[in-house]
């Protein structure tokens, strides 16, 4: 996905609310002037697909969409409507599985009223309603089940991308800092590329002293955006740091240890895309080079790109040239 196209994903409220207002105002027009309703009805289910466009996280856009199908009967829509709203909350089976046998004309609206109810899409909305549980103790452990439902999400939507990274910020500055640490990984599993996000983390580790965990971030956002220097402003600060204190210096993590931490997001990215087995290590050969290759373009051609940009990630840390251009391309096929 490029620049352009990632940042049309990000929501721009100002030009939903105008698009809406559009909406509503030809919705009005249809029903006083019943000789032109069906074109303005056409006009205002333009206006409200424009509205969700350019900001799906206001519910009042999903809301608008979803009448104005209601007015037409259209039942398809309805479904298509509620189907993508779905998506964006991650794909949660859960939800999913209630698209099965409903009469979306009678049940469409309370369907989609209820998801929005539990689910906000609006991250400050979201969080509101986890922090006015009532004890610290019950606030807890509905953070711990958004954990635990999040590991079973689908993220591949750019648009739940945002909205969960958000959820997972909010989450981050009021202190569930291991609960940001342990989703957002999920979250870069469906889209590695968000150098946002990585660099989020790597702040994070370096706020909390996890120095070789915030390097191997750092390095990470470089080589997806080469015009940064994260890795080198955090060598700068540690070494200020180390002067200061008269400690030893600090001294970059080990290939090694490059290796291992690609390796775990190479792993989980797998598990989560399929359910066959996970690919360890092997000692350079030829024989081994020839096999990398193999799964690598393989990868490529089964469109799990994700796995494979992390397949190639490692296999680079660890020398092997010849896998440069074979992850050019992938980022590039990824955005």
């Amino acid at each position: 996905m490029s620049t352009t196209e990632d940042n049309a994903l990000h929501p721009r409220r100002n030009l939903g609310n105008r698009y809406r207002s559009n909406a509503l105002k030809f919705a009005r027009l249809a029903d006083s002037d019943p000789e032109r309703k069906s074109e303005h009805l056409n006009w205002a289910e333009q206006n409200a697909r424009q509205a969700l466009l350019h900001d799906y996280t206001d519910s009042r856009n999903w809301i608008c969409l979803l009448d104005l199908k209601l007015i037409v009967e259209d039942e398809i829509g309805l479904h298509a409507v509620i189907k993508d709203l779905f998506s964006v909350l991650g794909r949660d089976p859960e939800q999913t599985a209630q698209l099965d046998n409903i009469d979306f004309l009678e049940h469409g609206k309370e369907l989609l009223n209820a998801a929005l109810l539990k689910d906000p899409l609006d991250p400050e909305e979201w969080w509101t309603l986890i922090s006015n549980v009532e004890s610290e103790k019950h606030r807890n452990e509905v953070v711990h089940q958004f954990i635990d439902r999040c590991k079973r999400l689908d993220f591949r939507d750019q648009r739940a991308h945002i909205i969960f990274t958000r959820r997972l910020q909010i989450l981050s500055l009021k202190g569930y800092e291991d609960a940001f640490l342990e989703i957002s990984h999920h979250l870069l599993a469906h889209r590695p590329q968000n150098h946002e996000l990585w660099l989020q983390i790597g702040r994070t580790h370096e706020r909390r002293e996890e120095y070789d965990q915030a390097w191997l971030c750092y390095d990470h956002v470089q080589h997806l955006r080469p015009h940064l220097h994260p890795r080198e402003d955090f060598i700068k600060r540690i070494e200020e740091i180390m002067d200061g204190h008269e400690r030893q210096p600090w001294i970059e993590p080990s290939v090694a240890n490059r290796s291992e931490f690609l390796n775990k997001m190479l792993m989980l990215t797998s598990r989560l895309q399929s359910e066959t087995a996970t690919i360890e290590p092997e000692p350079d050969s030829g024989v081994q080079e020839a096999n990398d290759e193999a799964k690598l373009k393989q990868l490529i051609e089964e469109h799990s790109l994700e796995e494979a940009f992390f397949y190639a990630r490692r296999l680079v840390a660890n020398g092997e040239v010849w896998a440069e251009p074979y992850l050019v391309d992938i980022q590039q096929s990824l955005g």
